[in-house]
């Protein structure tokens, strides 16, 4: 279900308004705390250990290996070089809700 006008995801914006009208909070303490809980998720991604929240999902990073990719326009060969990626793996009830 969508809140936005034309049918696309919750931005920030109206993110933080429901927050604020489902806790009471201003505007303001909603964003602040949105903001905490991303930086939360960032800095324990980032250092490899993730964030699980029962009954929603877990933040995680994936290692890649090197590979070799082709450019769509040109055809010639890249190497894509070996990184960590952020993973989210939605929890089971999170799946079941989406159905």
């Amino acid at each position: 279900m969508s809140n936005n006008f034309f049918g696309g995801p919750m931005n920030r914006s109206q993110l933080v308004s429901t927050l604020s009208e489902k806790t009471g909070a201003s505007k303001a303490e909603s964003d602040k705390f949105l903001s905490a809980f991303c930086d939360a998720i960032v800095e324990n991604i980032s250092s490899g250990e993730g964030v699980r929240l029962v009954g929603f999902g877990t933040f995680t990073t994936s290692y890649r290996k090197e590979r070799t990719a082709r450019n769509p326009q040109t055809g010639a060969e890249i190497k894509v070089p070996a990184r960590n990626v952020p993973v989210f793996r939605a929890s089971t009830y999170l799946k079941e809700a989406c159905k």
